[in-house]
């Protein structure tokens, strides 16, 4: 049934700004292979042209008007992000994926601002975007990793992600929808907002948080899970050996005068009832044992 599905289905019209690109073209062709509507892409000065056999057009206002398209996957570099961004939610996009990296932070606070005024979600930037088996995916998670299931995964870490899904996936447990929602220390959808997508999905039966240093996001999703997530939820948290000061990967995966660190978000989510896997190879066996 539609409307049960985290963020994006099988109905749901896609289309790709900056497509025409390597990585947009690349991954327009996995997002088709795994089933994803992609319906159109969008590049200045390309519009009239074709990639794997989806149109392109000059803007996203021409690309909504003759698709009907409701959510767009972002691929253009970092200083045209926000252009982009605020193009697709006038033109009335209320899903954004925002899969570029090294967008400043500053540009990124405007347009969760104005995501806000537009009701319009967004996810990311930096991110692996979001994948739903069996129905559609917006975003770069690779296919192969990927099964139909009820564990809902989110997750701070692009490669965390990869390896901790695919190793669900060698274990025969599937995934009901995987979302990253990135790295940088400011971003458009966090853990609680989609920790209560999957407490409302009901195919999602699981959930694993995966977290890192950095921050206060993973102690607010604990927060979150303690005042009433129903479904077992199981945690792993990065870079427990990381010291004071020092960056580890992403922008928001710093200590700073006694926050963030591994042990606080530890703590508050076995406070809040969180299975915790010390390492991600123990998330597979935490699950088996439920």
């Amino acid at each position: 049934m539609r409307g049960l599905s985290i963020l994006i289905d099988e109905k749901t019209k896609v289309l790709i700004q900056g497509m025409t690109g390597h990585q947009g073209e690349f991954h327009t062709k996995a997002m088709l292979d795994f089933g994803t509507k992609v319906v159109a892409g969008v590049t200045p000065g390309k519009g009239g042209e074709k990639i794997h056999g989806v149109p392109v057009f000059e803007t996203v206002k021409a690309a909504i008007e003759e698709t009907g398209a409701e959510a767009s996957g972002i691929f253009v570099p970092a200083p045209f992000v926000m252009d982009a961004a605020i193009e697709a939610m006038d033109a009335g996009v209320k899903t954004l994926v925002i899969i570029t990296e090294h967008v400043p932070v500053q540009d990124t606070m405007r347009i969760v601002s104005l995501a806000e005024r537009f009701g319009a979600r967004v996810v990311g930037p930096n991110c692996p975007g979001l994948a739903s088996p069996g129905k559609a995916k917006l975003g770069i998670i690779p296919n192969h990793i990927m099964k139909k299931g009820d564990v809902g995964v989110v997750s701070r870490s692009g490669t965390l992600t990869y390896e901790i899904v695919d190793s669900l996936t060698r274990a025969g447990i599937g995934q009901s929808t995987c979302v990253g929602i990135g790295g940088d220390r400011v971003s458009g959808t966090d853990f609680v907002d989609v920790l209560r997508m999957f407490q409302k999905d009901r195919q999602t039966k699981r959930i694993v948080i995966i977290g890192e240093i950095g921050g206060s996001a993973e102690e607010e999703a604990a927060l979150y899970v303690s005042d009433g997530v129903a479904k077992p939820v199981i945690a792993y948290i990065a870079g427990r050996s990381a010291p004071p000061g020092k960056r580890m990967g992403h922008a928001g995966a710093i200590i700073s005068r006694g926050t963030g660190t591994a042990e606080s978000k530890v703590n508050a989510l076995k406070d809040a009832g969180v299975a915790i896997a010390e390492t991600a190879s123990d998330i597979v066996e935490i699950i088996e044992r439920e």
